[in-house]
């Protein structure tokens, strides 16, 4: 699917108009209901600013957690409003509902250069279902519709799709650098490309890793599903995360990687522990000498020195899923290094979100990667070229 194609912010008139702007404001909360990681909500600021200072009315809408279209303050949006209140230098007032009377009439005294925000759009049922009369509602509250939340784009609810066909569209600069560097990165890499993906299981990922033998030089396995293609090759993996009904699929990956010229690289050892457990007994084996009850939580040095080899020659890198269980330190090493590996690469780099996206801000790898895609679903579903309903209901230029 080509998106580039899709009218931006800049291509309409927005002076004195009411804008509704999609945001991918779904931050982490602590039990105190402060937000630990503001990423999000910072890669919006652009395209926020951008509509103030053209004399917008800017409406800010987005969902928070998973309510279940009720409404419960445990997932209210007023830590954001605050949050952005102090950054944007100017009050954002928060309606205390999404398209009630609270909403309208925080719209109606909304004045050209003021943002308000609706609250979280998952207290309503008809969000998540794209229910039509919920789209029509939300639309009613403005004269133009811009999508900035990347994130949620491979969704077709009301407020990314639903919304669109009732008001004129646009995207915002986040989306529009998201779908300008990813498809010239898609379209003409410089190589040698080398795709690693990691993760849990090979059904994630399948569609995505198909896609890719079409485009890459080099393609990674890494992570649980690592062990459900050393299987398929006939090794013994004990009690690691093995999808058995998959084995066929991922002796099929292995033969149209061969058949297409794609380098295919798997781990050569791995750290394995006694238990799926933070403080394990663990140690670490070659890849066909793993014991009958023990699992593999990471990838070994050995594997970590291979991967970062091929890492070191490559012109683009793209990334999605983690090596190992890298939120518990005994088994972060192998994604910490191949983090370090894709950093100091030279390549041109692109992390698509998720866990992949939170273990770079996490070892400070970050402000090294030419790109850091904000949603890891969309990122997938952009990177194997499927649909994304929220940018498919966008307007063309």
């Amino acid at each position: 699917m080509n998106y580039l194609n899709k009218r931006t912010v800049e291509d309409i008139d927005v002076a004195g108009k009411r804008v509704l702007l999609r945001c991918d404001f779904n931050v982490p909360l602590d039990d105190e209901c402060n937000i630990t990681d503001t990423k999000r909500i910072d890669e919006a600021i652009k395209t926020i600013n951008y509509l103030l200072k053209n004399n917008a009315k800017v409406i800010l809408c987005s969902h928070l957690g998973r309510p279940k279209g009720e409404f419960n303050l445990k997932y209210s949006l007023k830590p954001v409003a605050v949050y952005l209140s102090k950054v944007l230098g100017k009050n954002v007032v928060l309606a205390s509902d999404v398209v009630g009377e609270s909403a309208k009439k925080v719209v109606e005294n909304l004045r050209e250069g003021e943002v308000c925000m609706l609250e979280n759009l998952r207290f309503e049922k008809g969000e998540t279902q794209n229910d039509p009369e919920f789209s029509k509602k939300l639309a009613s509250l403005a004269d133009i519709y811009v999508n900035d939340a990347f994130g949620t784009c491979h969704r077709a609810h009301s407020s990314t799709a639903g919304v669109a066909e009732y008001l004129p569209s646009a995207c915002g600069f986040l989306i529009k650098k998201e779908i300008t560097i990813m498809s010239q990165v898609l379209e003409n890499p410089k190589r040698p490309f080398v795709a690693i993906i990691g993760g849990a299981k090979v059904s994630d990922k399948i569609e995505i890793i198909n896609s890719l033998l079409n485009k890459v030089d080099v393609l990674i396995i890494g992570g649980g599903m690592s062990y459900t293609f050393m299987n398929a090759l006939g090794y013994s993996v004990g009690n690691s995360l093995c999808e058995k009904d998959k084995l066929e699929i991922a002796k099929e990956i292995m033969t149209r990687a061969k058949e297409k010229g794609v380098k295919l690289v798997l781990p050569v050892d791995t750290v394995i522990g006694k238990e799926f457990s933070e403080n394990t007994e663990y140690c670490t084996v070659d890849m066909d000498r793993i014991s009958e009850n023990w699992m593999g939580l990471d990838i070994g040095n050995r594997t970590v020195q291979l991967f970062s080899d091929v890492i070191n020659k490559a012109g683009t890198v793209i990334w999605n899923g983690p090596m190992g269980v890298f939120e518990w330190s005994n088994f972060s090493k192998g994604t910490v290094e191949i983090a370090r590996a894709i950093a100091e690469s030279g390549a041109v780099s692109i992390i698509g979100g998720g866990d992949s996206a939170a273990a770079a801000e996490k070892f400070g790898f970050a402000d090294k990667i030419t790109h850091i895609s904000t949603g890891g679903g969309a990122s997938l579903e952009f990177l194997k070229g499927g649909e994304l309903p929220g940018l498919s209901a966008l307007d063309d230029k």
